[in-house]
């Protein structure tokens, strides 16, 4: 459904609702997401997602569906690793009790999932499935995809020539971690130590330190955080988004804690509803959350914000001196005592995290144990010299505040009152025109004090308590005006309420796959290992779309030697200065050596016309 919107005198067809995209570790997180202004959540069963960590049991993803689709917010589970041949038919059998329970979508990686019986529960492809050409994504469409999730590396451009070329439903990363590599293109923790990112084991070798050297054996940069990326942040850019042709902006951190998921949420709710309202463009939910507390992205996890490649510019994205939380820049230090410091401002706490970067440029952190005005007395003091900076990356106030908070989530409803020959009807209304009806006789006196029984009546009606309705409205439009008993009224609203969540609950409007999965040919005619081919199943879904396969996923071979472990499109020589394009005073010489901790070498290999990375694995 498309909305026309006159804007510039120019007609604009733009989609009608658009979605914010949270993230949920678990039940509790899943319903403070949703309270928060979630329009959809995404989370893991207890297997067979990208984040294994993160699972949940069918139980609880009920209890999550059930809350969500009061508020009309979808709930999408993950099921986006490769699969082994012997899990396959256990996947069948979840994706069957998830389209049961009506969850609004699953994500996939494993094309080996669309070969199986599936019921009509419609299908996300994860951005796993490196969804980075317009040919891949029109092949996904053609297939019965319901969405495409976009690279985190894509750019707008990239973003409107593919709106221009499908009609696919379209998802974007907007902010949370940046992995480094194209996503689904990255062995490098398996290669490491066995524990395969495409299999939701991902141990994070990235934020681990590494040398860089030349082919001489001249060290460029020595331990240093080399492929730690910066945390995403397009906060900026969401109508840019918007006119590309994204219609769901997904935050990222199933991994994170309940105070970031709802600080992070509030923030982008309240970024993407001005943009929306200004354009009378809808969300895709329904309720007002009441917020009490100003959201800020800094004060919460985040190892400082880059926009990465939204532009085609990767300049300053990598964070080389730190891989953990850097938060929010709070002052500078004064002056340093042996057990305390000053700085040139008082917003620290008791309680509080800090870190600062040491002489040797390392992030280092403390807490702090009491704070007098600007005097700062932390639990370690080493390391803190006068003039360096000082970071919050744990705010023991805010987190205390989000832990504490009741935030509510509200639908606005009318309640109106009418009269009949024979008897009174009271209606509650909603957004959709569904109609929760009461009738009563009118055995009632008239009352004496018409305008205070009136009054009473709006004012009774009017209180909700802690159901998820508050009636913007109440319309009473009656002649003979009855005393009814406050108790009476209360009776009413109750009943009344709880008949609107029956019928909105049974008026859930589910959208089911409408097509089967088709045979369409694929873009690309021979596939190796970076097919991430798995089990026979996806073997064979490849082979009917015209594939030659020359061999199986990574994590099915015993010699990975000489393979490409990752490619990105984040660069060291870039971020180093060292880029041919930008500078010709570059001394060191190619190939240049990434050598981990354990000594281990990989091979660095620099495509400069298409500006990507390549780590391939050495010999060791």
């Amino acid at each position: 459904m498309y909305l026309k919107s006159d804007k510039d005198l120019k007609i604009n067809l733009k989609p009608a609702e658009f979605e914010l995209l949270v993230p949920a570790n678990n039940k509790e997180i899943a319903i403070k997401a949703i309270d928060t202004g979630a329009d959809a959540v995404y989370l893991g069963y207890s297997k067979y997602g990208a984040r294994i960590q993160a699972g949940n049991t069918i139980e609880d993803i009920i209890s999550i569906i059930d809350y969500a689709h009061k508020y009309r917010v979808k709930v999408y589970i993950t099921i986006n690793t490769i699969l082994k041949d012997d899990e396959l038919k256990n996947v069948e059998r979840l994706i069957h009790k998830l389209y049961k329970i009506k969850a609004d979508g699953i994500i996939i990686q494993d094309m080996g999932i669309l070969e199986l019986n599936l019921p009509p529960i419609p299908i996300i492809a994860s951005t796993q499935c490196h969804n980075n050409t317009i040919e891949k994504i029109k092949f996904l469409e053609k297939t019965g995809v319901k969405r495409v999730i976009l690279p985190r590396e894509i750019t707008l451009n990239e973003i409107k020539k593919i709106r221009e070329n499908t009609n696919i439903e379209l998802e974007c990363f907007v902010h949370g971690a940046l992995c480094v590599s194209y996503s689904g293109q990255c062995y490098l923790s398996y290669t490491i130590g066995g524990r395969s990112a495409n299999r939701g084991e991902c141990a994070q070798p990235c934020r681990k330190l590494y040398s860089l050297k030349d082919s001489d054996g001249n060290y460029i940069v020595k331990n240093k955080y080399l492929l730690s990326l910066k945390d995403l942040n397009l906060s900026e850019r969401l109508d840019e988004l918007i006119d590309s042709g994204i219609t769901s902006f997904k935050i990222e951190g199933r991994l994170k804690n309940e105070a970031y998921v709802i600080n992070t949420t509030a923030f982008y709710r309240k970024k993407l509803d001005d943009i929306l309202n200004s354009q009378y463009l809808k969300k895709s939910s329904q309720g007002i959350s009441e917020i009490d507390f100003e959201p800020n992205p800094y004060k919460t996890f985040n190892r400082g914000f880059t926009e990465f490649n939204i532009d085609n510019n990767k300049k300053d994205t990598a964070t080389y001196n730190y891989s953990s939380s850097l938060g929010e820049y709070i002052g500078v230090v004064q002056s340093v005592k042996k057990n305390y410091f000053t700085l040139n401002t008082d917003i620290l706490n008791n309680g509080d995290g800090i870190c600062f970067f040491n002489e040797q440029k390392i992030l280092q952190g403390t807490y702090i144990n009491k704070t007098e005005n600007n005097t700062v007395f932390p639990l370690e003091i080493k390391g803190i010299k006068e003039g360096i900076k000082i970071y919050r990356n744990y705010n023991k106030e805010f987190d205390d505040k989000l832990k504490s908070l009741e935030i509510k989530r509200k639908i606005p409803v009318t309640l109106k009152v009418k009269e009949t020959s024979n008897s009174y009807m009271f209606i509650l209304s909603d957004e959709e025109g569904n109609n929760a009806v009461y009738l009563t006789s009118k055995n009632f006196e008239l009352a004496i004090d018409k305008e205070k029984a009136l009054n009473t009546m709006e004012i009774q009606l009017s209180k909700t308590g802690n159901t998820e309705f508050t009636p913007d409205r109440v319309i009473i439009k009656i002649k003979n005006i009855p005393f009814i008993k406050v108790s009476k009224i209360n009776e009413i609203r109750r009943i009344l309420t709880n008949r609107l969540r029956k019928i909105r609950q049974e008026n859930y409007p589910y959208q089911e796959r409408t097509n089967g999965i088709k045979i369409t040919q694929y873009p690309i005619q021979e596939l190796d290992y970076k097919a991430n081919i798995y089990n026979d199943k996806a073997y064979d879904f490849y082979n009917k779309r015209g594939c030659k396969i020359k061999e199986f996923a990574l994590e099915k071979q015993k010699n990975y030697n000489s393979k490409e472990i990752m490619t990105s499109k984040y660069c060291i020589k870039n971020q180093l200065g060292l880029c041919p394009k930008q500078t010709k005073l570059n001394k060191y010489k190619e190939p240049f050596v990434l050598t981990d901790e354990f000594n281990k070498e990989y091979l660095v290999e620099f495509n400069c016309s298409d500006c990507v990375m390549k780590i391939i694995k050495e010999k060791n």
